[in-house]
Formats: C-alpha cells, structure tokens, sequence
C-alpha cells in the first residue's frame, strides 16, 4: 500500500464520489480509479459500495478510512520531523 494510494481513497471516502475526489486531488477520474482499484486487489477486498448513485464504504473500508487519517498523520508528522535535522 502506498501512501498516494491512501490519499486518493480518503479523498474519494470523503467526497462520496470518485469525480469529486480526483478534482479534489487535482488528479483525473481514471487516476482516482485506478489506484483505488490497486489497492482493493493488493488488499484483497472491496473497500468502497458502487452503487448507481451513492459510493459507501464496506466494512474494510471504514477501518481503512478510520485507520488511514492516522497514518497519514504520522507519516506527515514524520516527515516533519526528519526534514528538521
């Protein structure tokens, strides 16, 4: 699992929508699939409910979202404090 690969699920958990997620992100639908696409094959799971109109999150993805804010956190944090010394 890759960070950017995070960042792109959380934004698209978020935003209910994989158009809204990308466009957050800057990035392009197919991008935003793509790699939300790679990360349910290399976790093994679906981590998001396609539905015609509404995009919910399965029970691996909430613990994911929940789960991933956090380490996105540290991982920022870290950066943080590596790039001080």
């Amino acid at each position: 699992m890759e960070l950017e690969q995070l960042r792109i699920f959380l934004a698209v958990a978020e935003e209910k929508s994989f158009t809204r997620g990308a466009k957050k992100l800057f990035i392009s639908h197919s991008t935003t699939s793509r790699a939300i696409s790679a990360l349910e094959e290399e976790l093994g799971t679906p981590l998001l409910r396609r539905g015609n109109r509404v995009l919910g999150l399965t029970e691996a993805g909430e613990l994911l979202c929940c789960e991933g804010r956090e380490l996105l956190r540290q991982a920022e944090e870290l950066k943080t404090r590596v790039s001080e010394k």
